[in-house]
C-alpha cells in the first residue's frame, strides 16, 4: 500500500513562522505591561483608583498590596535591606514618610506636567512625591452638645474641660502632622499642647475612635480628620466639622515612584493619571477634598479657597518627629 510522505515545511518557512510566533508574543507582553502598586488607601478606595488607571491604560495591568501606612513601610524596608525592590509606585498617606524615603535614596524625580494646577507647596520641588488629596484635621462637635467651637483656642475654655478627645501622633501619622503644624505655628507653638493637657484633653489611638466618641456623646467635642464627620453627617450622624478659624492641618496622600522601579514609563503614567483633572474627580467622588484646584469639592465641604491651611515644613517635622512623639508622650501619655 502506497503512502503519502508527511507533507515538508521548507526550513526558511519554519524560521519564519518561529519569528512570527515570538514576535506576536512579544508584542503581547508589551501591550499587556504590569504596574506594582504600595497603597494605603482604604480597599474600597484603592480598588476604584486602580480600576479607573486600567480603564484609562486597557494595557496595563495593575498589581496592588494595600496595608495601613505604617505596617506596609515595614514590609517595604524588610524588602530594601533584602535587595528587593517591589513596588514601582507608592500612594501612601503622609508626606514625612515620603521625604524619609527621598532622603534615604528610595525614591526618584519625575516633573509631571500636571504639577501645573497644583499649588507649590503640596508637592516635592524636584518631583519626589505629589499631594494628591487634602486630609485636613479639624474639630468636630456632637450637635447635642451645649457650645460649637470655631477656634482652636475654643478647646482651652472651661467649658471644654474633660470633654474633648484627639487622636494620638503615636499611631496616627494625621495626628503627627497636625501636631507639627500646631506646635510650628507662632499662636499656638507647643504651649498648646500643654494647654490641652491642663484643660484634661484625652488622647487615644485613632481618628476613628474620636470620631467614634463624638458621634455616641461620650465626648462632646473632638479634634478629628475631616472626611469622618463630614460623610456621616451626611448619612444621619448627629456631628458636625468645623475647619477652625485659625487654620487646618492637611496629611496630602503623596504619589511616588520608587528608585527601583521595573516600569518607570507606566509609573509616570500613573502618577500623572491620579494627578489629572479625571484622577481628582475621582478623589472628589469618594468623599475626600482634592488637591487639584479646579476640581469641585464633594458636598459637606466648603470651596478650597475658603479653607486656611497651616503650613507644615516636611523636612523639618521629619526632622522633630521623635521629639514632638516624646514631648506628647510627657504629656498625655503612651
Amino acid at each position: 500500500m502506497l503512502k503519502r510522505p508527511l507533507l515538508s515545511i521548507p526550513t526558511s518557512a519554519l524560521t519564519t513562522a518561529v519569528a512570527v510566533a515570538s514576535f506576536s508574543l512579544s508584542a503581547q507582553v508589551a501591550a499587556n505591561e504590569t504596574l506594582t502598586l504600595y497603597t494605603s488607601q482604604p480597599n474600597s478606595d484603592a480598588q476604584q483608583t486602580v480600576d479607573a488607571f486600567e480603564a484609562a491604560y486597557p494595557d496595563i495591568e495593575v498589581e496592588w498590596v494595600r496595608d495601613g501606612t505604617t505596617r506596609l513601610m515595614t514590609r517595604l524596608r524588610s524588602e530594601l535591606s533584602a535587595g528587593v525592590s517591589n513596588p514601582d509606585v507608592l500612594l501612601i498617606a503622609d508626606s514625612m514618610t515620603m521625604e524619609s524615603l527621598k532622603q534615604e535614596g528610595h525614591l526618584q524625580p519625575y516633573l509631571s506636567d500636571e504639577r501645573q494646577a497644583y499649588d507649590a507647596d503640596l508637592y516635592d520641588p524636584e518631583g519626589y512625591y505629589y499631594g494628591t488629596k487634602l486630609i485636613t484635621t479639624g474639630i468636630v462637635y456632637n450637635t447635642g452638645a451645649e457650645h460649637q467651637p470655631q477656634s482652636w483656642q475654643d478647646l482651652l475654655g472651661p467649658d471644654y474641660e474633660g470633654l474633648v478627645t484627639m487622636p494620638s501622633p503615636l499611631y496616627s501619622g494625621a495626628a503627627l502632622i497636625h501636631m507639627a503644624a500646631i506646635t510650628a505655628n507662632p499662636d499656638l507653638g507647643m504651649a498648646y499642647y500643654e494647654a490641652l493637657h491642663e484643660n484634661r484633653t484625652e488622647a487615644q489611638g485613632g481618628n476613628g475612635g474620636v470620631f467614634n466618641a463624638v458621634a455616641a456623646g461620650t465626648k462632646p467635642y473632638g479634634i478629628v480628620v475631616d472626611f469622618l464627620p463630614i460623610r456621616e453627617a451626611a448619612k444621619g450622624s448627629p456631628v458636625e466639622f468645623v475647619f477652625p478659624e485659625e487654620g487646618v492641618s492637611a496629611v496630602t496622600e503623596p504619589v511616588a515612584i520608587m528608585q527601583g522601579a521595573e516600569n518607570v514609563d507606566t509609573a509616570q503614567k500613573f502618577v500623572d493619571f491620579v494627578l489629572s483633572q479625571q484622577g481628582q474627580e475621582l478623589v472628589s467622588q469618594q468623599g475626600y477634598l482634592p488637591a487639584h484646584n479646579d476640581v469641585t469639592p464633594p458636598e459637606g465641604f466648603p470651596e478650597r479657597d475658603s479653607i486656611t491651611l497651616m503650613p507644615v515644613d516636611t523636612e523639618q517635622a521629619l526632622a522633630q518627629e521623635e521629639e514632638l512623639k516624646q514631648r506628647f508622650s510627657d504629656l498625655f501619655g503612651g
